[in-house]
């Protein structure tokens, strides 16, 4: 409707047109002003102009920035859940089995299917999307398959602003279905409401899940192909392994282990049940209080910085901060130099260490050092500004893992560097 004054809906009192997918708009309060910087029909959930608003985020565009804060007063709806496992595991299967069971209670549906990327186009591959092929025509359906281009965390660098865009486009539930790396996919964490891991028969399988920390981000255990020999010593195997777990609070949600034959839908109507049910006893917007987390990691980092005489002694300098992340850099001064007139290989495994250090203990627990693995691809001389910045890889509760690259000030690689830390119970003064 033209012209229409349009606020957020709550839950209680949200309802869509199950043929068009709008949303009704309350009178008496004008739109926000930001909203003029959105794709017309986005909000009423028109898929074009979903397309063109992912589209511009995907390709970098000068308003991409702006458009994603035009997001921020329509988002805190949908139950965005993250599917997530080895590959192999059955994920897509498992994701198009799910769309219809949503599609069958009336649900409109977005999936952000993150493929590898093609190592000649560095495009997605698309193979999420050809197997959700016979849901992805359906008018209540948008699928987007993105590129992970090389990132580590299971997800594409823009999968949170695409989960943002179709939140505010009144999709009901959002599916991510992580890339499959399989030991890197703790990222979920921070964007999905409901994580689903979904694990295939054998050991071999869970022993892996369970050292990369995967299962510890578990709201619901699915043991995926549930027809086939070893099933039921592999749910088995998970329970086992729950159980060894701390002790949760009483009113904790408890992990149940599922099975699932998802290309014959055995399984999958309990599964969405529990699915259902976990979002509403946490709740949605997971990913929207994850900002106050993120800035307080940020300042934390900044604050160890500080407090460090190394760096000061050498000059290093702290220029970014996040949960599991940290960025320093260096100008190189002739005492950093070697006997051949380059840096030195100590400062730069100093520079890779430094940054590792801090984003280990970005999280609040005290983190110590048991594992590091540097390599030199090439030299950095005096003038040059050379910079680290650490990752993490994966994190369980009582290991993570972090990489390191250091790069001069042109992007050229100097150093690629590996740690692992034993995290301690211990909280940072």
């Amino acid at each position: 409707m033209a012209g229409a004054a349009r606020t957020r809906p709550t839950a209680h009192t949200a309802h869509h047109d199950a043929h068009h997918g709008a949303r009704p708009a309350r009178a008496g309060r004008a739109a926000p002003p930001t909203d003029s910087l959105l794709p017309p029909g986005l909000l009423r959930g028109e898929r074009r102009a979903v397309a063109r608003a992912i589209s511009r985020i995907e390709q970098g565009a000068p308003d991409a920035a702006a458009l994603r804060a035009a997001l921020v007063p329509h988002l805190g709806r949908a139950h965005v859940i993250g599917i997530t496992g080895a590959p192999g595991a059955g994920k897509s299967t498992l994701v198009h089995a799910l769309l219809g069971e949503l599609l069958g209670r009336g649900q409109r549906i977005g999936v952000v299917a993150v493929d590898p990327s093609s190592p000649l186009s560095g495009g997605a591959v698309l193979g999420d999307r050809v197997r959700m092929g016979e849901h992805g025509a359906h008018p209540h359906v948008f699928i987007r398959s993105v590129a992970s281009r090389g990132h580590l965390g299971g997800l594409s660098p823009t999968t949170r602003a695409i989960v943002d865009v179709l939140d505010a486009a009144g999709f009901d539930t959002v599916i991510v279905e992580t890339v499959g790396a399989g030991q890197s996919e703790v990222e979920i964490m921070a964007v999905a409401d409901t994580r689903v891991v979904v694990c295939p028969p054998g050991l071999g399988d869970v022993v892996q899940a369970s050292k990369a920390g995967i299962l510890e981000i578990a709201d619901l255990l699915v043991v995926s192909k549930a027809d086939l020999p070893g099933a039921e010593a592999t749910a088995r195997d998970l329970r086992e392994m729950l159980q060894l777990r701390a002790q949760p609070a009483a009113d904790a949600w408890k992990v149940p282990v599922l099975g699932v034959q998802a290309s014959t839908g055995v399984g999958t109507g309990e599964l969405m049940v529990a699915a259902l049910e976990h979002g509403r006893h946490a709740g949605r917007g997971r990913r929207l209080h994850a900002d106050a987390k993120s800035a307080a990691a940020a300042a934390r980092v900044f604050q160890l910085a500080a407090a460090d005489p190394f760096l000061r002694a050498t000059g290093i300098t702290c220029v970014r901060g996040g949960p599991g992340e940290a960025e320093v850099r260096l100008t190189l001064r002739p005492e950093h130099l070697n006997f051949n007139g380059s840096c030195h290989g100590g400062i730069i495994f100093a520079l890779a260490d430094t940054a590792f250090g801090l984003a280990a203990n970005s999280h609040g627990l005290v983190a110590a050092g048991i594992d590091a693995h540097i390599t030199y691809q090439q030299a950095a001389r005096e003038g040059e500004t050379v910079t680290a910045h650490a990752r993490e890889v994966s994190r369980s509760r009582k290991l993570a893992v972090y990489r390191v690259d250091v790069a001069r000030g042109d992007g050229q690689p100097i150093s690629s560097f590996t740690g692992t830390v034993y995290v301690t119970s211990r909280h940072h003064a």
